[in-house]
């Protein structure tokens, strides 16, 4: 493996073939990924959803084990994760968080509590 990390990154979702060192740096890895979720904080995160998107993170990994790793296999965990997150919004699990500097509601126009 080279020196450079895999990576996916999509909206919401930025997946690393690394670990994070102590400095902040990355450190290529073959076998450990790091997930960094929302990074523009546009979602109000509580642990519940947050646990389910974490869990599904593992179950992605754990199925994608044993085969060659490449940024496609990443993508596909990627977009996979990207969907569940919008499942969850749409169900009323998570909801956008009106604080952010983001406010273009990507996944769909914010819905009030009669329209769920």
């Amino acid at each position: 493996m080279s020196d450079t990390p895999l990576k996916c990154t999509t909206r919401h979702v930025r997946i690393f073939s690394a670990t994070v060192e102590a400095d902040g740096s990355f450190k290529a890895s073959p076998d450990r990924f790091t997930l960094d979720l929302d990074p523009d904080s546009e979602f109000e995160w509580e642990d519940g959803p947050l646990q389910q998107v974490q869990a599904r993170f593992q179950e992605l990994v754990q199925a994608a084990a044993g085969t060659p790793m490449s940024d496609y296999n990443l993508r596909c965990i990627g977009s996979e994760l990207e969907g569940f997150i919008r499942q969850l919004l749409q169900a009323g699990q998570l909801r956008y968080n009106l604080n952010s500097r983001v406010l273009n509601y990507s996944m769909g126009l914010p819905r009030s509590p009669e329209t769920i």
